[in-house]
């Protein structure tokens, strides 16, 4: 069977070993004419625009700014106190996406702060959503929610594919789609190849990690020989984004554990817009 999707790169968890600017070369010396990450803001965008122009390669996804990332903080859509700044990031990525040719940015609930009612926190949500949609309307550009598991981040407010899917059908935004990282999924609801078909039209984008550890396929649990042969044959033409942490973290790891693409007959690059 043809194979209709391609696998792009996530910089932010692939090759680690190398400085973020040098694993764009890194990506291309593996065949991936796609990358992705999570968040591009401590470089400027004209940089990493030129590092991708060298390396003959597209862009196709990053995060909103997510607060303080490193303070664990993983998103701050549903913070009652801080949507001035939520709509400042927004700003702040569209301005990067613009330069950087990146067609859609995601979006991270966030864990609702202490204190804040959940019901605020979702409400809080659901206005940033519109907003965010809104703007990034007017540039052409579509915004993705993504569910994730409450076992690595106790309290995200937003966990599981089939609440996203809710509340994508409550807002009714016509540029509002869902980020399925098929790691998550597994984690909260499993159920995979029947989620994936009868979503289809709603998934703007997919990631992978295999469970127990979130490694490579082939790791753990996860049947991707027979999830990738899924996804051709239901018709999935996007991007399946490679975020996941390579088994062997020393230097060269992420080379050495891309043998799971030559085990299930996969290459790095296909006919994904």
């Amino acid at each position: 069977m043809r194979t209709m999707f391609a696998f792009s790169a996530n910089l932010s968890t692939l090759f680690t070993d190398l400085p973020f600017t040098e694993r764009f070369a890194a990506a291309k010396a593996c065949g991936f004419d796609a990358v992705e990450c999570q968040f591009p803001y401590a470089h400027r965008a004209a940089d990493l625009a030129a590092l991708l122009q060298v390396n003959g390669q597209r862009m196709v996804l990053h995060n909103l700014p997510a607060g303080d990332w490193a303070a664990g903080e993983r998103g701050i859509a549903c913070h009652p106190e801080r949507v001035s700044e939520f709509r400042a990031g927004v700003a702040q990525a569209i301005a990067c996406a613009t330069v950087l040719g990146v067609p859609q940015l995601n979006c991270l609930a966030g864990i609702p702060p202490a204190g804040v009612d959940p019901a605020d926190a979702m409400d809080t949500l659901k206005q940033n959503l519109r907003h965010a949609a809104a703007t990034l309307a007017r540039h052409g550009l579509r915004l993705l929610i993504e569910p994730i598991n409450s076992f690595d981040v106790p309290g995200f407010l937003l966990s599981r594919p089939s609440q996203a899917i809710a509340l994508m059908d409550e807002l009714a935004l016509d540029n509002l789609y869902l980020q399925y990282d098929v790691y998550h999924a597994q984690r909260m609801e499993g159920e995979l190849a029947a989620s994936l078909q009868r979503w289809m039209a709603r998934i703007a984008h997919i990631q992978i990690a295999d469970n127990p550890g979130r490694a490579e396929p082939g790791t753990g649990e996860i049947g991707y020989a027979f999830l990738f042969r899924w996804l051709d044959q239901i018709g999935y033409t996007g991007h399946v984004g490679c975020e996941y942490v390579p088994r062997e973290q020393g230097p060269g790891g992420t080379q050495v554990g891309l043998g799971w693409l030559a085990a299930h007959h996969r290459r790095t690059q296909g006919e994904a817009p």
